[in-house]
């Protein structure tokens, strides 16, 4: 299975949301097009399973341009690659588990701790300052117990990630649409297990997309968490499309308010474009330069 195909099936997203793309819309970014990044106060990433099917060498040229510095969820054998361009892989996969399968369940903490003990130091040799994990599917399980699991796994990736200077950063997704069963989706149940594992290398990925979805009140519930996120996500929602005036979130305030709480991590665009895909990008890290 392709990296691609393997990402759709994690989001449950068929080919066909990633094929819907129509002529490009005139706009300024398009009479502008080049390095679009002005104020620099916002790291910006962009997630490459959203643009799977622009072959990567011709992504990471077009990204360069925009003046991007990173590429995200990436998996070990394309760190190399963007580095040619001057990128780094801002989020990697390094074996930690699936969606479904993965820290709440004691049956998996082997295997994921193998592939860390393998993989982060290749990412700190490598430049890439995150790895992405997941809480895994309730299956049945109760909060508490699972909280107590996610935290027994951690703790024993923790001093990896210390000791290799590499962020584990465990996702935060919504169950109501895209990942039906997910545990970790609220954001008071994620930091619950971040404070408990207690290490400033394992925290939060907080994805905007799915925690409007679920909670609403993003800003807020950003400031009240920053210490205990490590990287952002984008979406808009409904749809999980471009961050325009079709959806529900003021997209440049919600980056001015993360920009300002200090944050010097990486905000990566996830999201599936619906027109000129290269061109939904361009605007949208227009828009979140802020």
């Amino acid at each position: 299975m392709t990296h691609i195909g393997r990402r759709e099936l994690m989001f449950g997203m068929g080919a066909a949301a990633l094929s819907s793309l129509v002529l490009p819309r005139v706009g300024a970014a398009m009479q502008t097009p080049g390095k679009v990044v002005k104020k620099g106060r916002l790291k910006q990433s962009v997630s490459r399973w959203c643009y799977g099917k622009i072959p990567l060498p011709e992504f990471c040229r077009n990204v360069a341009d925009m003046g991007l510095t990173a590429i995200d969820l990436l998996d070990e054998k394309d760190w190399a690659t963007v580095r040619e361009f001057g990128l780094i892989c801002s989020m990697g996969y390094a074996g930690g588990g699936s969606i479904p399968d993965a820290l709440n369940n004691k049956a998996n903490h082997e295997a994921i701790v193998k592939n860390f003990e393998k993989n982060i130091p290749t990412a700190a040799k490598m430049g890439v300052p995150n790895v992405i994990t997941f809480f895994g599917n309730r299956k049945g399980m109760a909060d508490a117990e699972a909280v107590d699991n996610c935290v027994a796994g951690l703790n024993r990736v923790k001093k990896i990630a210390e000791d290799s200077g590499v962020t584990i950063c465990v996702e935060l997704l919504n169950s109501k649409w895209n990942h039906k069963d997910y545990q970790g989706d609220h954001t008071p149940f994620g930091v619950q297990v971040i404070k408990a594992v207690g290490s400033p290398r394992v925290k939060l990925l907080y994805d905007i997309y799915h925690m409007q979805i679920m909670e609403g009140d993003v800003i807020k519930t950003i400031q009240d968490n920053i210490q205990h996120i490590a990287h952002f996500h984008t979406g808009g929602v409904p749809g999980r499309h471009e961050l325009d005036d079709t959806q529900e979130l003021n997209w440049a305030t919600v980056c001015r308010a993360i920009v300002d709480t200090g944050y010097k991590g990486y905000v990566a665009h996830e999201f599936v474009p619906t027109r000129d895909p290269l061109t939904s990008l361009r605007e949208a890290v227009a828009l979140c330069d802020v």
